[in-house]
C-alpha cells in the first residue's frame, strides 16, 4: 500500500476569532439534534444561536461530544451493574431449586 504525505496544516488553519463557517454551522445543528435526545444532567448550557466564531463552535462541539461519550459510559456501567445483580440473584435461585427445598 502507498504511503500518502500529508503537509502539516498552516498556523492560519485554526483562528478561534473567524467566523464560523457553513459547515461548522451544520455539524453545530447536527450536535443540538443529538444533545436533545440526551438526559438533562448531561445537556450543555450554550446557547447554540450565539455561536458566531469557530472558537465558541469548537467549545460547543467539545462539550457534546464529552457528553455524548460520557452518556454512553454510565449507561454501559449501569448495564453492567444490573447484569451483575441480576445475576446473583438468578444464582440464589439455582441454589435453592437444586436443594430440594
Amino acid at each position: 500500500m502507498a504511503i500518502i504525505q500529508v503537509p502539516k496544516p498552516s498556523k492560519q488553519a485554526w483562528n478561534p476569532d473567524r467566523p464560523v463557517s457553513g459547515l461548522l454551522l451544520a455539524q453545530i445543528h447536527h450536535l443540538q439534534h443529538a444533545e436533545r435526545r440526551l438526559p438533562l444532567r448531561y445537556r450543555s448550557e450554550i446557547y447554540t444561536h450565539a455561536i458566531r466564531t469557530e472558537g465558541e463552535a469548537a467549545r460547543y462541539i467539545r462539550e457534546v461530544t464529552e457528553a455524548i461519550h460520557k452518556a454512553h459510559a454510565d449507561a454501559k456501567a449501569d448495564r453492567a451493574k444490573a447484569s451483575r445483580v441480576s445475576k446473583r440473584r438468578s444464582g440464589v435461585k439455582n441454589k435453592k431449586r437444586g436443594t430440594g427445598k
